[in-house]
């Protein structure tokens, strides 16, 4: 499973609120909630955002509340995959649930510029920074988790 996009980068300590803001919570309509992905942190994610293009965060990535509201916008808005320093614990399974592909990488995060194209093979970890020609290892996924992502998230996988 491989992807490729143009990140869209964003510091540490980006909590649940402006993934998705709360105001917005009335709904698990995931295509409405892509409508307001990252909206109060980057009011013109929307219209730079194509299909498959990817967030690069810092560290502590999707803290703050459980809700999986937020990974659901990201995934539900085009986004191929997320890359970050480090992910909140929940925000970590909430994603994985739900099948979003989340990478954990300090080097990438750090080196990976708005803008940059970069592509992930997810069976082995790799990131490629086409842009700066530079290449990061991410920890790949257990085969279980590729499955889970693959298949569309947690229920899809169990057959529900």
């Amino acid at each position: 499973m491989n992807v490729k996009g143009f990140a869209h980068k964003y510091g540490d300590n980006v909590d649940t609120d402006v993934i998705i803001p709360a105001r917005y919570l009335n709904t698990a309509d995931p295509k409405e909630l892509a409508v307001h992905c990252m909206e109060d942190i980057d009011p013109d994610f929307r219209k730079k955002l194509a299909p498959g293009d990817l967030i690069v965060g810092g560290m502590n990535f999707g803290c703050g509340s459980s809700r999986e509201h937020a990974p659901m916008a990201i995934r539900a808005s085009g986004v191929s995959c997320v890359i970050a320093g480090s992910f909140a614990r929940i925000f970590y399974r909430n994603s994985i649930n739900i099948g979003l592909p989340i990478l954990e990488c300090p080097e990438a995060s750090a080196k990976i510029e708005d803008g940059d194209e970069v592509a992930v093979d997810f069976n082995t970890g790799v990131i490629q920074n086409l842009t700066k020609n530079e290449q990061y290892q991410a920890e790949p996924f257990p085969h279980f988790i590729r499955e889970i992502i693959q298949k569309g998230g947690l229920l899809k996988a169990i057959g529900r």
